[in-house]
């Protein structure tokens, strides 16, 4: 899969020391990965989450750091294009309104 906005992945990583192992290997999987369906994610991170945002459009949650923040991405399986969202703590993921601007 292409991702869209890798140096967003890179600044996450600057941003929070503790996730840029988990984001490089994340970057490494998806580049190599040939995912057709939710399935396939789950198959490589099984607590991928779909969650439906404002617009109803779906996108996936990839838990990170040990559940401590949340990677959110568009995947367009048809196109194998991966479009990263936000990269949120735990706390700011629970507030929700992320999902109003998405």
């Amino acid at each position: 899969m292409r991702i869209i906005k890798e140096t967003f992945l890179r600044d996450a990583a600057e941003q929070y020391p503790k996730a840029a192992k988990y984001l490089a290997a994340w970057t490494a999987t998806v580049r190599a990965a040939a995912w057709r369906n939710m399935a396939d994610v789950c198959g490589c991170y099984r607590s991928a989450d779909v969650v439906h945002v404002r617009s109803r459009k779906p996108v996936i949650v990839f838990n990170v750091c040990g559940n401590a923040c949340r990677l959110i991405v568009a995947l367009h399986f048809n196109s194998h294009m991966a479009y990263t969202l936000r990269f949120l703590t735990h706390a700011e993921y629970d507030r929700n309104d992320w999902k109003d601007e998405l």
